[in-house]
């Protein structure tokens, strides 16, 4: 039976690398590298943005967390919903306009001084670090189900196929490896949510009557999980700005060819993966009606395997022939899934050493291209690396929790530096170096010593710091503004950046 299994993720990954190999042969410049060669339409990019956007936690933690705390885990799923009207409103327009491949391309044009720019790469690296960790984690479970392998085993497997996306097809192939995945997932989303359906009639309310029955009487009320209010405030504040701060889904509005395809990209992905998210409650609530909590719970602490362990259900159970073929596609799925995600979080962190910090900042732009996407590709392999030892350290741990941390991250440092970079005038390297600096520092400190990491022992209160990050991380940023002075060529240069997010006129020149 296993062997259903296991052909079913070999052909799935068959698929992307084929799609790898394609793409390294019409990737040669550092815009083919970086961003698809600007070429991809606002559907493309929509589902492309999707496959980004509907990682590992969504597939795996989302459902995880409403099977095992009830409402309160639902609540990270529709999160999105709200979150991508920010950046539709606020951010794919002016960023398509004003950078080339990064976010620091934002800060640099602006400010152009090495404090801004270095400031701008140390957010960058720390927030894509802090989502790949749970990406890999992720990874690790389902290979680790798959094949029986050891987890360190199967986070190294993942490693190894993040660095041949990102090292050898780049942007491009990583983009194409993402809407294959993402048209997977939905598909995979529609069967599963109709089989889930079926079995009460297509009675929502009976599904629910049922979960409550089997894993108690307060499993659809509040404080499951979230047991601070402040918590609930923080998740959808880090929600509604953190995602217009996170690297990798802010380069995707490189790979189109003009600001109005960026829009269009945004609507694109808040339809697809907002009825995915949604349906991830679903899956949670149908999980505990069909399977019971403990069952769940036995397969993997932090609910990683909750989605897995119900299509296998679906199927006619485990050992059965329809029981190992649905657990192969939907943990074939995730795989490709978990790998996508990683290969753009790589990408964009590759962008931020080789493009922001080798080219820009060590050689003050002059590199030739064919250099830059050397530098590029030996930086994906080192991030690979990394992001690998740290996956293994994060065996246990449900992967949507530290999402939503690397999301927190986002808000309280990149989305009030980038916010004011676009739309402040007295805005300057100051406020640069002290609103990254100071949101960093609170949210990373903040929630080491939380209830996602130190669980009973921890010290702060909150599971997500949001609520506390987020304002000091704008504070830093304004009275870093003030304290360095008036920067006349800094406030000069601000017209300048008004006019191109506006017209977009010489968008590719920074």
């Amino acid at each position: 039976m296993k062997f259903l299994t296991i052909g079913m993720f070999v052909a799935i990954l068959a698929i992307t690398f084929g799609i790898t190999a394609w793409a390294v042969r019409r990737t040669r410049t550092a815009t083919d590298f970086y961003a698809a060669g600007k070429g991809l339409t606002a559907a493309q990019n929509g589902l492309a943005l999707a496959g980004d956007w509907c990682s590992a936690a969504a597939f795996l933690g989302f459902t995880g967390l409403t099977a095992l705390y009830g409402m309160d885990g639902a609540l990270y799923a529709v999160g999105p919903l709200v979150a991508f009207c920010t950046v539709l409103l606020l951010i794919a327009e002016p960023l398509r306009n004003t950078g080339t491949y990064t976010i620091g391309d934002v800060i640099m044009y602006r400010m152009r001084q090495p404090p801004a720019l270095a400031a701008a790469i140390v957010g960058t690296v720390v927030i894509n670090l802090a989502y790949l960790i749970p990406q890999m984690a992720g990874g690790g479970v389902l290979i680790k189900l798959l094949f029986g392998l050891r987890y360190d085993v199967s986070v190294m497997l993942v490693g190894v196929g993040m660095i041949i996306y990102v090292a050898a097809g780049g942007m491009l192939a990583t983009s194409w490896v993402q809407i294959v995945k993402a048209v997977l997932m939905l598909g995979a989303g529609a069967v599963l949510l109709f089989m889930s359906l079926k079995g009460v009639g297509f009675d929502l309310s009976a599904l629910f009557a049922s979960a409550e029955a089997k894993a108690g009487p307060n499993f659809l009320l509040p404080g499951n999980l979230l047991k601070n209010p402040f918590d609930e405030v923080s998740l959808g504040l880090g929600y509604m700005l953190g995602l217009a701060g996170l690297p990798h889904v802010m380069t995707r509005f490189y790979t189109v060819p003009d600001a109005t395809t960026a829009r269009r990209s945004v609507i694109w992905v808040m339809f697809l993966a907002g009825a995915f998210f949604a349906c991830t409650t679903i899956f949670g609530l149908a999980a505990v009606h069909y399977l019971g909590p403990e069952a769940l719970r036995q397969g993997n602490p932090g609910g990683n395997l909750t989605l897995p362990l119900l299509a296998e259900y679906f199927g006619g159970g485990k050992g059965t022939v329809g029981g190992e073929l649905m657990l192969g596609f939907v943990s074939a799925v995730a795989v490709a899934t978990i790998l996508a995600v990683v290969a753009g979080l790589t990408l964009a962190t590759s962008g931020a050493v080789a493009n922001d910090l080798y080219v820009n900042l060590i050689k003050n732009g002059q590199v030739e291209e064919r250099q830059q996407v050397l530098v590029a590709r030996m930086t994906a392999v080192g991030v690979g690396i990394v992001a690998t030892l740290l996956g293994i350290l994060a065996e246990g741990v449900n992967v949507a929790v530290l999402v939503i941390l690397a999301i927190c991250i986002a808000a309280s440092a990149n989305f009030p530096v980038l916010v004011l970079s676009l739309f402040w005038k007295r805005f300057n390297t100051g406020g640069v170096v002290g609103g990254m600096g100071l949101g960093l520092i609170s949210s990373v400190g903040l929630a080491l010593i939380g209830p996602a990491y130190l669980g009973a022992n921890a010290i702060w209160p909150l599971v997500n710091p949001t609520v506390v990050a987020l304002p000091l991380g704008i504070l830093g940023a304004v009275v870093g503004s003030l304290i360095a002075g008036r920067n006349h060529e800094q406030e000069k240069r601000f017209d300048e950046v008004t006019f191109r997010v506006q017209t977009g006129l010489r968008s590719d020149a920074v």
